[in-house]
């Protein structure tokens, strides 16, 4: 690894073959980012991100790109979890994601949980820009520590746009050095594991969802668009993966 730490590439196209089902003109990735094809159903495609090497680590940026053009239905998940750790070159390290999915098309990006590794220090963003019939559904999970460890630094955020117009900008800190207040009640009330999803379908325009507590760690929330919010936290990812499940079923 060079002294700015180690930068790592993926690039995602899918696009409506004409025949009923969906290819990938471009599936290129390089470092520590892999990208592979793998069987689906229907008429979607599905890959999967593959961890090549340990990572990121701190100076390390990752990027993902993907774009669903019209009419094109793509899955993305991972092989298993990420994990932040601390490295040789000092300093943060970046993980961001953007995201396009045209009319008519659909995205379910859910990746495996992030844990932040003690010592480790990771910004991440996600954005994502939808066309006005686009759909999709977007899982994030966060693990703060691995078992018996206390936390990194991790901050992440959060941006969805419904034919340019924002429906939900967030973000969260936790870890050393974040703001006061993050372990606290208001936020994660000292549970280890964090999770959301968003799910956004044109027909949330006329009939948004209700907003639900589902028990003490799970919120189901319409957004200012047609966009539903899951939001849950939980003691362990185990329990945090079980907790959005159950929300998400709840939609259909």
């Amino acid at each position: 690894m060079n002294a700015a730490g180690v930068r790592s590439l993926a690039r995602i196209v899918a696009r409506d073959d004409g025949r009923g089902g969906t290819a990938l003109p471009v599936l290129a990735s390089d470092g520590p980012l892999a990208l592979r094809r793998t069987r689906a159903t229907g008429a979607g495609a599905r890959v999967m991100l593959v961890g090549a090497m340990s990572g990121p680590l701190g100076g390390d940026h990752f990027a993902v790109r993907g774009r669903v053009e019209q009419g094109a239905r793509l899955t993305v998940g991972s092989a298993a979890a990420t994990i932040a750790l601390p490295g040789q070159t000092k300093g943060e390290a970046r993980y961001d994601v953007a995201l396009d999915v045209a009319d008519h098309a659909e995205l379910h990006w859910l990746p495996e949980q992030l844990i932040s590794a003690q010592g480790s220090d990771l910004y991440v963003t996600t954005r994502v820009e939808l066309a006005a019939t686009a759909r999709l559904v977007l899982r994030e999970e966060q693990v703060l520590g691995r078992a018996g460890e206390r936390p990194g630094r991790l901050t992440s955020r959060l941006t969805v746009r419904v034919a340019g117009r924002l429906v939900l900008d967030q973000e969260l800190a936790c870890g050393p050095g974040a703001p006061g207040g993050w372990d606290g009640p208001a936020v994660l009330a000292g549970h280890r594991a964090m999770g959301q999803i968003i799910v956004v379908r044109p027909e949330f325009a006329t009939e948004p969802v209700d907003s639900v507590m589902l028990g003490p760690g799970a919120a189901l929330m319409p957004l200012a668009g047609p966009a539903a919010l899951v939001t849950a936290v939980a003691p362990d990812a185990l329990r945090l993966r079980r907790l959005l499940d159950e929300t998400l079923a709840t939609l259909g």
